[in-house]
């Protein structure tokens, strides 16, 4: 089935990429999002564009934040991806952690799988919302006033999170849905050959 590339939306968002990141919940995400027509940038968390994923992958990345003309506010939705060393590196970056918090207090989506959603829980932005993660890291998700969910993605309000690596389909999905319509999930699943 031929990709789709036509823009459905003229919402943008952002997925970043640290050394460590896992790298089919990333890039489940950008493929997605490419199929749905949905603006999609892979942002590097550090000056170089190419970071090493957790299985010893190079990706090369489009942005990088430290860009002279890199604006957070640019995206509608900030994506991380999980991967334990990832998530670590995602934390220690404290100007994506402003631009998160930032992002939720205007009420902008942001979306979280595996490891990750640990890293919005210690900002304080899951308390008493309905969140998921991977299992090794719903304690966290617990312990900062998550409302603690099994299901395989959970989208609350304005943050969608997912469990891992085997529901990075499904989480991707959830992305477009927010700014597509059905049909367009519909096609792109059907290109996909999802059938669930």
């Amino acid at each position: 089935m031929q990709t789709q590339t036509k823009q459905a939306s003229d919402r943008r968002v952002a997925v970043f990429f640290a050394d460590g990141t896992e790298e089919v919940e990333a890039l489940a995400v950008v493929d997605i999002l490419f199929r749905a027509g949905i603006a999609c940038d892979m942002v590097s968390i550090t000056p170089e564009l190419q970071i090493t994923s957790s299985h010893n992958i190079g990706i090369v990345c489009n942005r990088s934040i430290l860009d002279d003309d890199f604006d957070f506010e640019a995206y509608d939705m900030l994506v991380l991806p999980g991967g334990v060393v990832g998530t670590q590196n995602l934390e220690a970056c404290e100007a994506l952690g402003k631009a998160l918090r930032a992002h939720a207090e205007k009420g902008k989506d942001l979306a979280a799988i595996c490891a990750a959603p640990s890293l919005f829980a210690k900002l304080g932005l899951l308390k008493g919302v309905h969140a998921t993660s991977n299992p090794g890291f719903q304690d966290v998700l617990v312990e900062h006033g998550a409302i603690l969910e099994q299901e395989r993605v959970v989208h609350d309000g304005n943050i969608i999170t997912s469990q891992g690596m085997a529901c990075a389909v499904g989480f991707a999905l959830e992305l477009v849905r927010t700014y597509a319509s059905e049909d367009v999930v519909d096609k792109v699943k059907a290109g996909i050959v999802e059938l669930s």
